[in-house]
């Protein structure tokens, strides 16, 4: 609780003269009369969300309770209306008074107990129909104004054995009240029975008056200093967690969910206990920082915030009540300079304590305070839950009944992921709530296999830096690395992206290598073109890891160019002439560009940048084409940079993606058996030279000796016209967008004729397999082969590989998605623009 007194007998003392004060004064309805108080800062934001959207079930709280032993029904209706008339916040509805929401606490009232036999059913029925009711009453919504805001039912399974579906909103109740609620029930139900009286003595507060005491206290220098702990340990933090998902983010945040779950082993737990004891952190300190290594890894962030409920119930006066206490902390993990991982601990364990000294500030209220960029897709300050609980408070032995819980499916989730462990006698057992608009099930699967590899680690050996820890157990890497990787064909490691050209350019010098409208060059011709280049930009200082910026028109010149960078040992950075000034100045300036190669007619474009030459191809053409057209011998190796390309910025400022000459080769090395690329292939290319999906297109064609037909930006932008493009050429591999398939698959119903179509390749966005549906049923599944390769995101990437089916595309299976291959990683700029490996 906030802290206004000078010590906590002064806190009990304001709480307790809040507990008489007056209630507002408000006139009794038909039932009797009722009192009014104001709502905590934690309900006013339950109350406002649900004047938002009414009727959401967002916010309910289910639990099921199964009962074991000889169920007296009658005894168990009274102790439950016991229960509700001894806490107030179980009785309470939430009206408007005038322009103010006002908690209305109702008279005692008997709790209905409607009743189901399920007993007669076969035990799979039974189950089932059991499960089914479970998650109907979860999904029934509350009614915040009439009420009642708690309900029971009783399932009867078998003579000594019954399920009590009990269901609360979120605003009367919360985690710690569930096992107020459960030891009461059962102490009571116990007395009842034998004819004795409640054991419990009168509470000597209520939530309600916990609502007044925070209502007149939460103010001035106590709180003003917590706050600024808020301020100063989250300035600079990242506002959003960048998990790649199966699906485009919905731009309104959804809560359709589910929950997949693993077990721990007990003799994990014991040694990851045994850490934290050397340690001096508690095992939620330990699972915490594990997770955020978890997902540091998989959204490419070294910096990582996680939120983590707390009960909220600072004194003891608070400890027995039933009510909305629970508040959220906001605990952030910093991995930028690759810590060991038992410094990561001592990190997470200053800001845990942190956090805990600092916990009186509501999360509403640092949300107003931190005003954080408003974005309806995401939940404010953290987009991950995680919470350790003790499923021990959750249940009653030893009595007339037993009383313990029973899993239900969840089927909302109020978080892009939930992780909740909870220890149980065999382990730990660890449940990862999902956004099902967001995730696949097989993707959580992945996610919870690596967190359990991640403690493994961590247990064995505690002093590994972050960057050590695998998330891939040995036989999956093996699997992912060793088995599905087995290529028909490899590019030799000791060669650039440039000098595998030159070597396809020996073989096949007359073949046609590029076609871009009326241009046709061959691999000799663009080989010989792209020589006199480099040796051009060397003279001009260009050599290994100089970084030369190009601006230029979709076409011939800029493969061109791109072969000459290269070849004179540098870095392309593309810079899309459509990209605005302010986004093309920033490029020039982050990525440190010397030189920029521009053609005249996009070279007004260019912003001014100080100490950036720009070279004109078109002024300086004739000068080139007196440069030697042989194979220059630039001192690159395959660790030197290929190229640079910026993310769209979409999460913050466009970052730089650092990709060298091996990963690009080991690409295609790792992918050649999937695909059986070769000479007689077409590609296109169809993305902007500043999307990395171009990479793919560019060397997909003139690393195996195929066609690269350039597609003019009009035809890019026209469906009809790229379709009649594809057939003219003769395309066989086609990369594509999910969205920019579905016009053209709109196109090829208009236009029909025969396609040459091997591979149609998706990345770069998810890919729904319903949307091929109509492509499917008028082409076929296996003419062209259609396959998900998705995808690379703004911070990392990840290769997933799986030819689709016609259940793919026909039963709504989902997004396929394959593994995460390490060994091909991109590489993120750091602040001095050093290659940082992810993945």
């Amino acid at each position: 609780m906030p802290i206004s007194a000078t010590t906590p007998a002064d806190e009990a003392e304001d709480l307790a003269a809040a507990a008489t004060a007056a209630p507002a004064a408000v006139p009794p309805g038909d039932d009797g009369e009722v009192f009014a108080f104001p709502l905590s800062f934690a309900q006013q934001r339950l109350w406002f969300l649900d004047q938002l959207e009414p009727g959401t079930a967002l916010y309910n709280m289910p639990a099921n309770l199964r009962l074991a032993g000889a169920l007296d029904v009658a005894v168990l209706e009274r102790a439950l209306t016991e229960v509700v008339r001894r806490h107030e916040a179980l009785r309470t509805v939430f009206r408007l008074f005038g322009e103010a929401p006002r908690q209305v606490v109702l008279p005692p009232a008997p709790v209905p107990l409607p009743r189901t036999d399920l007993s007669h059913l076969p035990e799979d029925a039974r189950t089932a129909a059991l499960r089914e009711r479970m998650a109907q009453e979860a999904a029934r919504p509350f009614d915040l104004d009439a009420g009642p805001l708690f309900r029971v039912s009783l399932v009867r399974l078998a003579p000594e054995e019954h399920v009590l579906i009990v269901g609360m909103h979120h605003i009367v109740s919360d985690g710690w009240s569930l096992g107020v609620l459960i030891r009461d029930m059962a102490a009571i139900y116990d007395a009842f029975l034998h004819g004795r009286p409640s054991p419990l003595p009168e509470l000597s507060v209520q939530y309600a008056d916990m609502a007044v005491w925070q209502r007149e206290n939460l103010e001035g220098d106590a709180l003003d200093q917590q706050v600024a702990y808020w301020r100063e340990q989250l300035a600079g933090a990242p506002a959003v967690l960048d998990l790649p998902t199966d699906r485009p983010r919905p731009a309104v945040q959804t809560f359709a969910g589910a929950t997949y779950g693993i077990e721990l082993p007990l003799s994990l737990v014991e040694r990851l206990r045994a850490l934290g004891r050397r340690e001096d952190v508690t095992l939620f300190m330990t699972l915490l920082a594990s997770l955020q290594v978890l997902l540091g890894r998989w959204s490419g962030q070294d910096d990582v915030v996680v939120g983590s409920p707390i009960a909220g119930r600072t004194y003891s006066e608070l400890e027995d009540l039933i009510g909305f206490f629970v508040n959220t902390l906001v605990l952030r993990g910093r991995m930028d300079d690759d810590p060991p991982f038992v410094e990561l601990l001592g990190r997470v364990r200053e800001a845990t304590l942190g956090a805990y000294g600092n916990q009186d500030v509501p999360f509403e209220r640092l949300v107003e305070e931190l005003n954080p960029p408003r974005d309806m897709s995401r939940a404010p300050l953290f987009q991950v839950m995680f919470t350790l609980q003790n499923m021990a408070s959750q249940q009653a032995q030893g009595g007339a009944l037993d009383i313990s819980m029973v899993a239900g499916e969840g089927r909302t989730a109020k978080f892009d992921l939930t992780v909740a462990a909870a220890e149980s006698p065999t382990g730990l057992l660890v449940y990862f709530s999902y956004n099902t608009d967001l995730f696949d099930a097989a993707t959580i699967a992945r996610m919870g296999q690596g967190f359990s590899t991640v403690l493994e680690q961590v247990a064995a050996t505690p002093e590994a830096r972050v960057s050590e820890l695998e998330l891939l157990s040995a036989e999956e890497r093996t699997l992912v690395v060793e088995t599905w990787n087995q290529p028909a064909a490899e590019f030799p490691a000791d060669r650039c992206i440039h000098q595998l050209f030159e070597a396809q350019a020996a073989r096949t010098p007359d073949a046609v290598a590029v076609v871009a409208g009326d241009v046709s060059l061959t691999y000799a011709e663009l080989n010989d073109r792209a020589n006199r280049l480099a040796h051009h930009l060397v003279r001009r200082g260009i050599g290994p890891e100089s970084r030369v910026g190009l601006c230029l028109e979709r076409g011939a010149e800029m493969i061109v160019a791109i072969l000459g960078v290269l070849k004179a040992g540098g870095a392309y950075v593309p810079l899309d002439p459509a990209y605005p000034a302010d986004r093309l100045a920033f490029t020039l300036a982050d990525a440190g560009v010397p030189l920029v190669l521009a053609q005249e007619s996009v070279r007004s474009l260019l912003p001014a940048v100080d100490g950036v030459e720009t070279v004109s191809l078109d002024g300086a053409a004739a000068e080139i084409a007196t440069e030697s057209a042989e194979n220059p011998a630039a001192d690159v190796r395959p660790d030197s940079l290929a190229y640079v390309i910026y993310t769209s910025g979409s999460t913050g400022r466009p970052k730089g993606a650092l990709v060298e000459h091996r990963n690009v080769a080991r690409l295609f090395t790792a992918t050649d058996a999937w695909f059986g690329f070769g000479q007689d292939d077409v590609w296109t290319l169809f993305h902007s030279y500043a999307f990395d999906f171009s990479v793919w297109e560019i060397w997909g064609a003139l690393l195996y000796g195929g066609r690269l037909v350039v597609v003019p930006v009009e035809a890019a932008r026209d469906p009809e016209a790229f379709h009649a493009l594809v057939q003219r050429e003769g395309v066989t591999v086609l990369n594509q967008t999910p969205s920019a398939f579905r016009q053209f698959i709109r196109a090829d119903a208009d236009r029909g004729g025969a396609l040459a179509l091997r591979h149609v390749v998706f990345g770069g966005e998810a890919l729904e397999p319903a949307s091929l549906r109509e492509w499917v049923q008028r082409r076929g599944i296996d003419t062209p082969r259609l396959v998900n390769m998705y995808g690379i995101t703004e911070t990392t990437v990840h290769v997933t590989y799986r030819a689709l089916t016609r259940d793919d595309v026909f039963e709504g299976a989902g997004s396929p998605i394959g593994v995460r291959i390490p060994d091909l990683q991109l590489y993120v700029c750091d602040a001095r623009l050093r290659p940082v490996p992810v993945g």
